[in-house]
């Protein structure tokens, strides 16, 4: 064990208030886990952690903990805040990996998930573990959705994942892999073959595109694309990546994992979306950030800005004239995802809103009776935990409706 992570138990100021857990989307009892680490009771703490959040082993890696636990506790006022992600994830994958799963009476109704992302797994182990048969149905070869094709292997070890599956599988889930609802089998299937709820939790996979001159060309790619597959594309010595979220971080420096030697990120605004560990990451790593710069088109030889005019508060409010061409030997737009519409498009009461979501009323059901939808097919591009929390709230809601 990391002596740090024993002298960061130690520094818990162990808060009447813990202003940590109201931070967090799940609300994860810190300073009751904290103090059973401190005890040496880590089961009965990954116990825990593992019930509030299923996925809390891979919450404790990628989430944005300086705008959640970390950065609400009440230390990073005068000090450095606590970093419970650390003792979190020691706690996690340890119970994870020890974990004895005892099966609960079945019960006589079975459920359908469709898509093996966050959300998904969430609902499956939840309702799993109350005793209600889980089919998953995942339409590609492996679990995890963006957890396994979006984040790359340096910040996310995907043996986790497999760990996960063995869990799953010991919980009595059956996972269908390379099975597409919505196309060869549909959900009038799902429901005529005795499954009494379903749950979408197909996440938002396709890249969100920019609509302008350029994105078809030979030497463009987006970020979600490319992370799935980073060594199946020659990019070049030098890349431009049009978008500074945390997405496109992981893009800049899995490319100069894999062979490019200079990588410049662009930013419309000087207001970014990525979080400050994953900028100083990509920094380290050797990205270059430039801000204020609004992409125009594409062409081979690079992008085309023009510069971003900013007001007092640094709010853009124009641009200037001047086309600026930054030369590059690739260029991979990360911006954002958005769910695909198939799903909704080929099955009958299922409705989208204005966005292109999945539409839910407040207990996450769809326009379908016995139909529910959490995660970012319902929110659009959102974190992990985000996912967890609605999926807990429309696993409970699919309970209350299947019995009546």
């Amino acid at each position: 064990m990391a002596i740090h992570i024993v002298n960061e138990a130690n520094r818990c100021l162990n808060c009447k208030k813990p202003m940590c857990q109201q931070g967090c989307p799940v609300h994860t009892p810190i300073p009751q886990v904290i103090q059973l680490f401190k005890e040496n009771r880590l089961m009965e703490a990954g116990e825990i952690l593992f019930n509030n959040n299923p996925m809390s082993a891979v919450c404790s890696i990628v989430c944005n903990h300086e705008k959640q636990c970390a950065g609400n506790c009440i230390r990073g006022r005068k000090d450095t805040p606590v970093h419970f992600s650390s003792i979190e994830n020691y706690i996690s994958e340890m119970y994870l990996d020890r974990m004895k799963v005892v099966k609960p009476a079945p019960k006589d109704k079975k459920v359908a998930v469709i898509g093996c992302g966050p959300a998904g797994m969430t609902v499956a182990i939840t309702l799993a573990m109350q005793g209600y048969p889980v089919t998953i149905f995942e339409w590609k070869g492996k679990i995890g959705g963006l957890l396994q094709y979006g984040i790359p292997e340096f910040r996310l070890h995907k043996g986790l994942l497999d760990i996960y599956q063995e869990r799953m599988e010991e919980m009595g889930i059956t996972i269908r892999t390379n099975t597409t609802i919505g196309s060869v089998l549909m959900i009038n299937e799902l429901f005529r073959d005795g499954y009494a709820s379903i749950f979408i939790g197909t996440g938002a996979e396709l890249p969100r595109t920019l609509g302008i001159e350029g994105e078809s060309l030979g030497n463009v790619l987006f970020g979600l694309n490319y992370l799935a597959n980073p060594k199946g594309h020659k990019l070049g010595e030098r890349i431009a990546v049009i978008g500074m979220g945390n997405a496109a971080m992981d893009v800049a420096r899995t490319a100069l994992r894999n062979g490019t030697r200079y990588v410049k990120m662009y930013a419309r605004s000087k207001h970014v979306t990525a979080s400050s560990h994953e900028i100083q990451y990509a920094e380290l790593d050797g990205a270059e950030f430039v801000y204020g710069m609004q992409i125009q088109k594409i062409t081979e030889k690079g992008p085309v800005f023009k510069r971003s005019i900013f007001d007092e508060n640094d709010n853009v409010i124009g641009c200037e004239d001047e086309l600026i061409l930054e030369e590059a030997d690739s260029t991979i737009i990360s911006i954002s995802q958005v769910p695909r519409a198939k799903l909704a498009r080929t099955t009958e009461g299922l409705e989208l809103t204005d966005r292109g979501l999945l539409k839910v009323d407040e207990n996450y059901m769809t326009t379908r009776p016995g139909v529910f939808g959490a995660g970012d097919v319902i929110t659009g591009a959102k974190t992990v935990v985000h996912a967890v929390d609605g999926a807990k709230k429309a696993a409970a809601a699919m309970v209350q409706y299947m019995e009546g």
